[in-house]
């Protein structure tokens, strides 16, 4: 039967037809995303009961920045205090600091904190920043322990704690940094307002817990720290994170941190070339830093000394624990001449 007979048939261009299933793609995606936002509105806990990340006494302090601080702490031993500064990530808490505190506890006064929107300490939306992380490290220092302290700080942490001891060198006694960030090449900085203009996009109310639990599924968070660890994650830590990043007001502090308002673009010009305190890095292979900048900053600060923990991927601490004590003790002992 000729076409005339019906009429005619439309006939789909290529163009016609890559239209057609970029349209179906496009509705395809945004059922998957609206999906996504209904069962994380609905079908995720946002309240997971939150054990303690250490087995030992928990106490709150008011920073005058910060606002409420949690910190775990052990007094029962004398000496100089010892204190421990979790990374920052999408799912951080003093729970990374555990093998050093459960080592410690019974040799000196140990505390560990959970910084400003993680852990137990104060979560919310509002203005995180680096200079709020190292007001609350300095305003720890100051008010809960009780004498210059050794500080230990982990990844991006090191970069507060190296600010912070800039500031307030009369603090700390030592300072030791695992696997810091900032000893990469620097790179273009991104203007200030594009990363706020980031910040915002992410943290929109509508879809920034959507977002934030995306990223937090246990299995985006065993994915994230397998990468840390040359064998397998230790029992318990994917538990933690998870339970830790489903909480009330999660989502905004790191949000912060994956838009990049928290890494100061030069702090190995601000903070590791100037820190009078002596430092130490810890460090082998991360895979979320580099340390090209290590050996110029030493030359230019012979405060700042390095030891490199083998067959480590950034958490020497958990998977070398034996060997970074003794890197530990060897530079506190050198610290005390």
């Amino acid at each position: 039967m000729s076409d005339g007979a019906h009429g005619k048939r439309r006939r789909l261009t290529p163009a016609a037809l890559l239209g057609t299933g970029a349209g179906s793609f496009a509705a395809g995606l945004l059922a998957a995303v609206g999906g996504w936002m209904v069962y994380s509105r609905f079908g995720v806990n946002h309240h997971m009961d939150l054990p303690d990340a250490i087995p030992a006494p928990r106490q709150l302090f008011f920073s005058k920045y910060a606002g409420k601080i949690s910190y775990y702490v052990d007094r029962t031993a004398e000496g100089r205090p010892l204190v421990l500064i979790h990374a920052i990530n999408a799912a951080a808490s003093a729970y990374e600091m555990r093998p050093l505190f459960d080592l410690y506890r019974t040799r000196r006064p140990v505390l560990a904190m959970d910084l400003p929107g993680f852990g137990f300490s104060e979560r919310g939306q509002r203005a995180y920043s680096p200079h709020l992380y190292e007001d609350a490290i300095l305003d720890l220092l100051e008010t809960q322990a009780g004498a210059p302290a050794d500080v230990v700080a982990l990844s991006l942490s090191g970069e507060f704690a190296a600010r912070a001891a800039v500031t307030r060198p009369e603090l700390f006694h030592s300072l030791a940094l695992i696997s810091p960030t900032g000893f990469g090449r620097p790179r273009r900085a991104a203007p200030e307002t594009a990363e706020r203009s980031l910040y915002r996009a992410f943290a929109f109310r509508l879809w920034a817990r959507p977002l934030y639990d995306l990223i937090t599924t246990r299995r985006s968070i065993a994915y994230f720290l397998q990468r840390s660890f040359s064998g397998p994650i230790p029992p318990g830590f994917v538990d933690y994170a998870y339970a830790s990043a489903h909480q009330p007001d999660a989502e905004f502090a790191p949000l912060c941190f994956i838009s990049g308002i928290l890494f100061s673009p030069n702090i190995a010009r601000i903070a590791y070339e100037l820190v009078e305190t002596p430092t130490l890095v810890l460090y082998d292979r991360d895979p979320y830093t580099r340390f090209d900048l290590l050996p110029e900053v030493m030359k230019k600060n012979p405060r700042v000394k390095a030891v490199r923990i083998p067959h480590t991927r950034g958490l020497p601490h958990f998977e070398e624990l034996a060997e970074t004590a003794r890197a530990l003790e060897a530079f506190w002992k050198g610290a005390e001449s």
